[in-house]
């Protein structure tokens, strides 16, 4: 069984281990120290970490974040690197591998292509393959909001429909481009838009894709 999800967990740690606290990244409002606290809370704190979908939790989820913001960003780091506590259910592998693949990944370029010297990574086609599978099922969820009908293409013609409406905007691009694209990372992910002039400006400028 793959183990994509321990890879970029390791990969993540090491890139806010380099990077320090005070870095930029593409998650906006956040430096890497509340990236960091963002994942611990998330894997440790089940109590806050709905905030971030339930309207009601959010003062929660803010004063959690706030406290863990606060400790050594060393530690938080080493949090990260050892994974979750023993009977969360982060600990199954299948748990893992389903929540925290794209996670990990999405927030290592976050990291990553936040910095001026960023390069494409080289990612596996297995590797690929697992993220376009995962984009997918989530295509919909991540396109709902898109002002332009929205189609993903990999290189390889493989399409799937992020968001039915006129005009329509393709997006061409590998797996890995297309989820950070439909994540919300538009400035950051290497994709083609292909379409109505006027619409591929407003979809590469919409601050609308994502959860």
């Amino acid at each position: 069984m793959s183990t994509f999800a321990k890879r970029e967990r390791l990969l993540l740690a090491d890139l806010l281990e380099t990077a320090g606290p005070d870095a930029l990244t593409l998650c906006a409002g956040w430096r890497t120290r509340d990236l960091a606290a963002h994942l611990v809370v998330r894997e440790r704190r089940p109590d806050a970490a709905g905030g971030t979908l339930i309207k009601q939790l959010a003062p929660r989820l803010e004063k959690v974040m706030a406290e863990y913001g606060a400790k050594p960003y060393e530690e938080l780091v080493q949090l990260i690197r050892t994974g979750p506590p023993r009977f969360s259910p982060f600990r199954l592998k299948q748990v893992d591998e389903a929540a925290n693949t794209v996670e990990f990944y999405v927030h290592a370029e976050d990291v990553r292509r936040a910095q001026p010297d960023w390069t494409p990574r080289e990612l596996d086609q297995v590797f690929q393959d697992t993220l376009w599978s995962r984009l997918e099922r989530t295509a919909r969820l991540m396109g709902r909001k898109a002002p332009t009908g929205l189609v993903l293409r990999r290189p390889d013609g493989r399409t799937v429909v992020a968001h039915r409406g006129v005009p329509v905007v393709t997006a061409t691009g590998e797996p890995s481009e297309l989820l950070l694209f439909t994540y919300g990372r538009q400035g950051a992910a290497k994709v083609e838009l292909d379409g109505d002039a006027e619409a591929v400006t407003r979809l590469h400028e919409s601050g609308e894709l994502g959860i």
